[in-house]
């Protein structure tokens, strides 16, 4: 009997161990864009520690991270325009996915907050409340297009993390989110800035950066979540010299997600430097064809687009041409964000040619693959007025 109850006390010693090493694996897919590996590791660690709210919100954030994945919504071409927080297309969810992403959502929010009410001041379920309504509101944004129960919920993303980092300044990882917050509402149009919930806060874009900058350079579990948003603002921003060391430092960390080497490839192209982009085109091929981890499921269709858009914004029309020919013929196996911009890219290409008739058959191939997608509005525009550079 003896025996027995040592043997409990062990195990029960084990368990945060073995959630601990399931939040490790778990996030080591989740970076290298593996999520249903990634969902794998995070259901065990909510086996051993059903009660916590961090376990439910790592699960809800990779079910809402898978989606944005297959949809083409990681990469940054959504966020750069003039008015990205206010026209991205609508997510479309799987109504099995998004049932698991709302329950484990207020689920997560049921702990913290039950935690909270028998301690008000208990940093980590500031924490992780805060981290619920900002996983919240970045579903309510992209699938549900509810951009004022988005804003609601970031902004009480930003209280519960303020209120964690005035009980405790030294809480870095919990900034994150409020540049975050910053950035976005610094971003946003006056009129939106006049709502109730967020009159009188002006926001800050540049404030935000380097909030973000100190978490990515001194945050502790949320460093490279920091990296990646720092990425993706400085990307928004054509702040290309910044943003190099830190996408540089992330390929190293996680060698297997593509999309890092396809950014870089977008960002020295955007900043003049053609040679290095297209030597980056070079090594994403050349790591599929040897089948290196990550990048052998990669569409062959996808480098070609990555290559084809280079290409045209460097007016070398005929190679650009051809890339988009064979990008599009394979349209059905690419992401929504990828298939419907080759659509758009092959009919301004053919335009630039003065090949009318091409032209307008590429815009309305572009209008029906993604109706509702700034590429089909784009293209609509096309079909009365040819483009121009």
């Amino acid at each position: 009997m003896r025996r027995r109850f040592t043997i409990l006390i062990l195990l029960s010693a084990l368990l945060p161990l073995a959630a601990q090493n399931n939040v490790t694996k778990g996030f080591e897919h989740f970076y290298n864009l593996e999520y249903d590996q990634a969902l794998v590791a995070f259901r065990a660690e909510l086996l051993v520690n059903p009660a916590s709210a961090e376990a439910h919100n790592h699960l809800a954030q990779t079910i809402l991270y898978r989606e944005m994945f297959r949809t083409g919504a990681l990469e940054s071409q959504l966020v750069t325009g003039n008015n990205p927080f206010l026209r991205r297309p609508e997510m479309k969810v799987s109504a099995e996915d998004e049932a698991e992403f709302v329950g484990t959502i207020s689920r997560a929010m049921d702990l913290a907050q039950s935690r909270l009410r028998s301690n008000p001041n208990d940093i980590g379920a500031l924490y992780s409340l805060g981290v619920s309504f900002g996983l919240r509101s970045n579903f309510y944004f992209l699938v549900r297009k509810a951009w004022l129960d988005a804003l609601r919920d970031a902004t009480a993303a930003r209280r519960a993390h303020n209120r964690a980092t005035e009980i405790d300044s030294t809480f870095t990882d919990a900034r994150l989110l409020q540049g975050g917050y910053d950035y976005v509402v610094g971003s946003l149009p006056f009129t939106w800035k006049m709502l109730g919930f967020i009159a009188g806060y002006r926001g800050d874009r540049e404030r935000g950066i380097q909030t973000i900058r100190l978490v990515a350079d001194k945050g502790e579990n949320n460093r490279s979540d920091a990296a990646f948003m720092l990425c993706v603002i400085l990307r928004r921003e054509r702040r290309t010299k910044e943003t190099e060391p830190y996408i540089l430092d992330l390929i190293g960390r996680y060698p297997r997600n593509f999309l890092l080497r396809l950014e870089l490839v977008q960002m020295y192209g955007e900043a003049g430097e053609k040679d290095k982009a297209m030597a980056v085109v070079a090594e994403v091929e050349k790591l599929r064809r040897a089948g290196s981890p990550g990048y052998a499921q990669v569409p062959e269709a996808k480098i070609r687009y990555t290559r084809g858009n280079l290409l045209f914004w460097y007016d070398e029309l005929d190679q650009a041409l051809a890339d988009m020919r064979a990008v599009t013929a394979k349209a059905d196996q690419l992401d929504l964000n990828t298939g419907v911009y080759a659509w758009l890219r092959l009919g301004q290409i053919y335009d630039m040619k003065r090949m009318r008739k091409e032209a307008l058959e590429a815009y309305r191939q572009t209008m029906a693959y993604a109706p509702d997608s700034d590429a089909a509005r784009e293209a609509r525009a096309y079909t009365s007025n040819r483009y121009l550079r």
